[in-house]
């Protein structure tokens, strides 16, 4: 039987973090995705540009640029790595916000929660600025959508016949 083995953990249980520096660098590429459910007197302010606190996707784009940098501070075991790309995009859809994000790199180790840390902070930043207009937003959904580069190699999510979606393997990035 195959035993699973966490590289974070050590045999006697306690959490380190992994030696990566004989890893070959190599470009790679996340993405991942997370939404923010709103009201509708939300989401009207943001589609009429009259969030009071001002343009809520252009502070919340740029708040999960800056996450992506700031990776290493936030989640203990992740390892600081140079950040060559990001896109963050946020789409304002009928009930909340949609968010997007892909990060790339060449460097030793993935970059899978840079994406994830750009998506959640980003939705973050949408609830700070429209919560005086909705109490209520709820974020919902974060998670990689694809990865490409390094020994795994890469996988993108498809959408399933129930709607939700699942990891497939690729070569490239959607």
């Amino acid at each position: 039987m195959n035993e699973l083995r966490l590289t974070h953990v050590r045999a006697d249980g306690s959490a380190h973090m992994v030696d990566v520096s004989a890893k070959a660098v190599t470009a790679r590429e996340a993405a991942a995705a997370g939404r923010v459910l709103l009201s509708e007197k939300a989401v009207a302010a943001l589609r009429d540009g009259a969030v009071a606190k001002g343009d809520a996707l252009a502070v919340a784009r740029i708040a999960g640029i800056q996450a992506v940098k700031r990776t290493p501070d936030l989640i203990p075991l992740a390892h600081p790595i140079a950040v060559h790309a990001v896109e963050v995009d946020l789409t304002v859809a009928d009930d909340g916000v949609d968010i997007r994000a892909s990060v790339r790199t060449a460097d030793r180790t993935g970059i899978e929660m840079e994406a994830l840390t750009a998506v959640a902070v980003a939705a973050l930043t949408v609830i700070d600025m429209v919560k005086a207009i909705d109490k209520h937003g709820r974020i919902t959904d974060i998670r990689v959508t694809a990865k490409s580069g390094g020994r795994s190699g890469g996988w993108a999510e498809t959408p399933t016949e129930t709607g939700r979606t699942r990891p497939q393997p690729s070569q490239e990035m959607p």
